[in-house]
Order: C-alpha cells, then sequence, then structure tokens
C-alpha cells in the first residue's frame, strides 16, 4: 500500500511517501481501506517532535478515519466486507477497571491512531473491532472523517469536564479550528444562552456566527476580557473553552465569573502561563485539563448527526499525496473547519456510504 509516514520529526520532508507492505489484521481486528482522513493539530506535534515525549517513530499519522471494511480477523467476522465505516480515533484494552467504567480515555493502555499507532495517511489501515461504528445516516466518508476527534474532545470538554448548563455563558477561543466549530455547535446545543467566539478574521467572525455563535471577538488584540463582561452585562462567563494557551490563557481567567471553569485540551500557541492564584481561589474558579473522551461519549455525539443537530465543518480537501501542502495549511491556520484528505478515487472518498447490506445492530445505537 501507498502511506505517509515519518521516521524522524522535522518539517514537511519529514513525512515521506512509500510503498509499504500490507497490514494484516488481528484476530480481533478489521482491515479498512481508507476513503477519507481529517487532518488535526496533533498530526503537526507527532511531524515536529514535543519536547519531554517519545513518539513510536516510524509511524503513519492521521486519527481521524472513514472508509469500508476491505477484511476481518475470525474474532470480527460479523462485519461485512464492503461496509462504510467510521474509526473511533481512541484505542483502548477494553477490559481494565477504566474501560469498564466507560471512562477508557484512562486506560494505561490508550493510545491515538496516528500517535501511539499507524493511522490514516495510508491506503489500508488495521483498526480493533470495538473501534469500528457506523457513519451517521447521509454523510459522505469525508464528512464522517471530520467528526470523531474534534467533536468527541469538544463534547467531552463541555458535557463532562465543564458540565456546561442550559443558560450559562461560554467562550470560546479559536473559532476556526475543527475542535472550536464543534465546540459552537454543541455549545448551542447544551443550551448556552451567550455563546463568545473569537476569531482573527472577519471572516472567521462571520462563519461563526452561522454555526451557532451570538457574539464574536478578534483575541488577537490580547485585551478581549473587558469586552466578555460588557457582552455578559459584568458577570463574566460560566466557562472558557480553550486550546491555544499562553497569554490567551491569562486573559481568559479575567472572563470568567465567579465559580466559572476554564476547560483545556491544548495549547497551539504557548505551554506556558502566568497564572494570578489569588483570583483562581478568591472567585472560586476551576482549572480543568481534558483529552480526548470515551468510546461511549463518541457514540452519544453520533446520534446528533443522525438527527441532523450536528453538521461536520469543512474548509476544503485534498488528496492524500497532498497531505504536506494540507499540514501547512493547518500550520497556517489559513482555514475554517477541517482539512480531509481524500485517498484513492475522490469520487468514491466523496460519495455518499451505500447503504449496510448486514443486519448487525448500529453499535452507537445497541443497548449495553
Amino acid at each position: 500500500m501507498l502511506a505517509y509516514r515519518i521516521a524522524h520529526h522535522g518539517g514537511p520532508e519529514a513525512l515521506e511517501w512509500l510503498e509499504l507492505p500490507r497490514p494484516e489484521p488481528r484476530a480481533d481486528e478489521v482491515l479498512v481501506r481508507v476513503r477519507a482522513c481529517g487532518l488535526n493539530h496533533l498530526d503537526l506535534w507527532v511531524r515536529n517532535g514535543v519536547a519531554g515525549h517519545r513518539f513510536p517513530l516510524p509511524l503513519i499519522p492521521g486519527s481521524e478515519i472513514a472508509g469500508e471494511i476491505e477484511e476481518t480477523g475470525d474474532l470480527a467476522a460479523d462485519l461485512a466486507a464492503g461496509r462504510p465505516v467510521l474509526v473511533a480515533p481512541g484505542v483502548s484494552c477494553g477490559i481494565c477497571p477504566a474501560c469498564l467504567a466507560a471512562n477508557d480515555q484512562f486506560c494505561r493502555s490508550y493510545g491515538i491512531f496516528g500517535e501511539d499507532r499507524d493511522g490514516g495517511y495510508a491506503e489500508l489501515v488495521a483498526v480493533p473491532r470495538r473501534n469500528i461504528l457506523d457513519i451517521p445516516k447521509g454523510l459522505s466518508y469525508v464528512e464522517a472523517a471530520a467528526i470523531p476527534l474534534v467533536f468527541l474532545t469538544a463534547w467531552h470538554m463541555l458535557a463532562a469536564r465543564a458540565e456546561l448548563r442550559p443558560l450559562e455563558d461560554v467562550l470560546i477561543h479559536a473559532a476556526g479550528s475543527g475542535v472550536s466549530s464543534a465546540g459552537i455547535q454543541i455549545a448551542k446545543l447544551l443550551g448556552a444562552q451567550r455563546i463568545i467566539a473569537t476569531a482573527g478574521t472577519e471572516g472567521k467572525r462571520l462563519q461563526a456566527f452561522q454555526l451557532g455563535a451570538t457574539h464574536t471577538l478578534d483575541y488577537s488584540t490580547g485585551h478581549f476580557a473587558s469586552d466578555v463582561r460588557k457582552i455578559t452585562e459584568g458577570k463574566g462567563v460560566e466557562v472558557v473553552f480553550d486550546h491555544v494557551g499562553g497569554p490567551v490563557f491569562e486573559e481568559s481567567l479575567k472572563a470568567l465569573a465567579w465559580g466559572g471553569r476554564m476547560v483545556l485540551c491544548g495549547a497551539t500557541a504557548d505551554a506556558t502561563a502566568h497564572i494570578n492564584l489569588r483570583a483562581v481561589f478568591f472567585k472560586s474558579l476551576s482549572i480543568l485539563g481534558s483529552t480526548m473522551g470515551s468510546l461511549a461519549e463518541l457514540r452519544e455525539v453520533l446520534r446528533f448527526f443522525d438527527t441532523g443537530q450536528l453538521r461536520p465543518v469543512i474548509d476544503r480537501t485534498l488528496a492524500l499525496e497532498k497531505a504536506p501542502e494540507a499540514q501547512k495549511l493547518l500550520t497556517d491556520r489559513a482555514l475554517f473547519g477541517k482539512i480531509v484528505l481524500t485517498v484513492g478515487d475522490p469520487e468514491v472518498a466523496c460519495n455518499p456510504p451505500a447503504p449496510r447490506t448486514d443486519t448487525t445492530p448500529n453499535e452507537s445505537e445497541a443497548t449495553p
């Protein structure tokens, strides 16, 4: 098969276009023919390297995968070849206390496609049976590949960690990113009263309105907390949704209401920040870290795509062969929503999935 693989950290040149052996699925795995793969900042971190973290190189990047079943292992023979599927991005053991409690992101063996094992910048990928999900009704492979990592991350941040409640106000940073374009929709779905989205350009702020933001701000000024307080009549927001870090994180603390919650899933701008501890304890603020979410949460999120209450946000598609170009666009933040790589025939990759021909129940609808 053809794939992009990273053998050594570096710039775009670190992505090597290679012909590699066909993966052989284990007994409990499924071989998926990749039709589309969504890009994430995680792909850049894997390529560039992260201080203090070791990635299992050589590695094929790509965490958000949609395609069709090519072959199954003996313990996954209930799935029919040719079935359109979406791949859950997180891999865990499935039997430890954390997994059994539906907290599989805390499994000691937890990993992510494209970070801890080979991912979707390839024609084929081997996937555990439990990671196979049905594509939501009516969505194409491209649309499906723009969902799993970013919507799972945003859902876990707002619903599980920050516990956003109806009529609360929320500040969502970097509206043009995949996770924030998901966060705006989820905040609206959960009943937020004011959804204040930040973005660096007028065009992105307009698109944030179209997704459901009630107000938008330019965070690049560095002094948005006073504007947030004006919008909220001096109160501040109950929840800040951030993955930028650095000075944005520091200013966001000033925008929180008493008892407010800051939830953070990344630090794309700066991993260090200065915190006024007096404000944290005096105002009873909470600072909440968040990484990914559980398989059960992803199944819950997918229901809202079946009903049309959530939708993937796609900036553009590029062929897999143009992955270095796609990563440059991601680095330059020259997009709103997701970039999705198409693999093989672009018409097949973009067409809505064919109806299922087997009678296996949708895992997202199965009774536990």
